[in-house]
């Protein structure tokens, strides 16, 4: 595999399920794998779960870390051909990402959607010029668009708490006073759409993802009726598609409670604002899977370079 820059860079997705929840048995056994190969994380955004499970990824693979905080620590870069760099950036991406390929095996690329210009964002200037010019595989950290490594993450956990043939899947907006990017949502309803399930996305008129994306998903505005006997329940906030980057309500009557939820298993991204996104009750209880998704961010890292180191 050369880059894995979307879920649907997986080949088969049980397959990479199944080896990655293998692999939490013993996340060591690998270790020679990555043994005098080095990863470079560059991030452009803040993290805390990417950050430290990609690190504990590599290093369960025995490879080297060099981290890179880009956004307060690089130049800033220049992404347009045929520019005439005489404003505020100070080193084209060419240069930049041929560099890092000279220090690195692998490089991984966190940098999120600004939320002003809708064709920017989706060009994916950081990740794509990377993956375009670097020598090196590249990893998707999260990205304007997407974030596979969630995704896949999700996927695991899935698989491990689900006991259903067809299970009822629901993908719920959420209030949230920040207007938030589309890369979760975009990428957990890409992995959906590879299993086998009944899946639904639930949220206000207005917050509609992008339909090229959603295509074929069933879409309830009524949040009540999306979640009778759901079996898994994934809240996540996020901006306005067609208005894009704004937020159009604030309508805290979407936000996730003990009595919404049911029996289903309740499922977040994290972080997660408190009694804004989802109340105490839900997070504090036994339902809530949250801290197992996050624990299943190591594997599904973990998975990804493996399969890269393996096609080197």
């Amino acid at each position: 595999m050369k880059h894995y820059l979307s879920i649907n860079d997986v080949d088969s997705l049980p397959a990479w399920v199944e080896e990655a929840i293998t692999l939490k048995q013993n996340p060591l056994q690998d270790n020679a794998l990555g043994k005098g190969k080095t990863i470079c994380l560059l991030f452009f955004n803040n993290s805390l779960r990417t950050r430290l499970s990609t690190q504990k990824a590599a290093m369960n693979l025995g490879m080297e870390v060099m981290v890179m905080n880009f956004g307060s620590e690089g130049w800033i870069l220049e992404y347009e051909d045929g520019t005439i760099m005489d404003q505020g950036t100070s080193e084209h991406i060419k240069e930049a990402a041929r560099v890092v390929s000279q220090y690195c095996n692998v490089v991984a690329i966190r940098a999120f959607a600004k939320l002003k210009d809708k064709a920017k964002d989706e060009a994916e200037e950081v990740l794509t010029g990377f993956a375009k010019y670097a020598s090196v595989p590249v990893v998707n950290m999260e990205s304007s668009t997407a974030h596979p490594l969630q995704a896949l993450a999700d996927a695991i956990t899935l698989k491990e708490f689900n006991t259903k043939i067809n299970p009822k899947v629901v993908l719920s907006w959420a209030p949230h006073p920040k207007a938030l990017p589309h890369a979760v949502a975009n990428s957990f309803v890409e992995m959906m759409k590879l299993q086998n399930a009944n899946f639904v996305i639930t949220h206000p008129e207005g917050y509609e993802l992008n339909s090229e994306i959603t295509k074929g998903c069933t879409i309830e505005h009524d949040q009540k009726r999306a979640l009778e006997n759901a079996d898994f329940v994934y809240v996540k906030n996020w901006s306005s598609y067609s208005e894009y980057g704004k937020v159009l309500k604030q309508d805290s009557s979407w936000m996730m409670t003990q009595a919404k939820l049911g029996g289903a298993k309740f499922m977040h991204c994290l972080p997660v604002r408190r009694n804004v996104v989802v109340e105490d009750a839900v997070l504090d209880g036994d339902q809530s899977l949250v801290v197992h998704q996050a624990n299943n961010r190591t594997f599904s890292a973990q998975i990804v370079l493996k399969k890269i180191l393996e096609s080197l």
